[in-house]
């Protein structure tokens, strides 16, 4: 073990975790969660094309699948109080129905863990991913402002 023992290594990384989340408040929250999304719809691009019969990629879909999990699970913590405002697109019940918004980021991640593990060819594909995206756009309907 080394100098610091498991106290010091405990101590900082509770210290490193608070650290992320003070950052990820007001305009911060927004400008990370927006990050996210982004990276989430460039991943979909490709998935989506396979869905339209570009030919399979199973690296390209393994990628959307792990960015979706990342997206899953770091989305919850970036809706604080104070990034209700601003350049956002969140409608104000994520923050009136917290417990739905954080089950569905919940249930995202864990299809698209499953759809992980599941997809291996085309076919598992075609019969897996149409559920992993179909959480994007029950969330979207509920908590997100359409574009205008």
């Amino acid at each position: 073990m080394n100098r610091m023992g498991w106290g010091s290594t405990a101590f900082a990384a509770m210290a490193f975790a608070a650290s992320v989340a003070l950052a990820a408040s007001g305009a911060d929250a927004i400008k990370e969660r927006r990050a996210l999304m982004k990276e989430n719809g460039e991943a979909t691009k490709a998935v989506v094309g396979m869905l339209k019969g570009a030919p399979f990629d199973l690296a390209a879909v393994q990628k959307a699948l792990k960015t979706y999990e990342n997206a899953a699970a770091k989305m919850p913590g970036l809706f604080p109080a104070d990034s209700e405002k601003g350049d956002t697109h969140a409608l104000p019940a994520v923050w009136t129905d917290t417990a739905d918004f954080d089950a569905r980021f919940k249930k995202f991640g864990a299809d698209s863990a499953a759809a992980l593990t599941a997809i291996t060819d085309d076919a598992s594909f075609k019969a897996n991913m149409p559920g992993v995206l179909k959480n994007c756009g029950g969330c979207h309907e509920k908590f997100r402002a359409k574009d205008n």
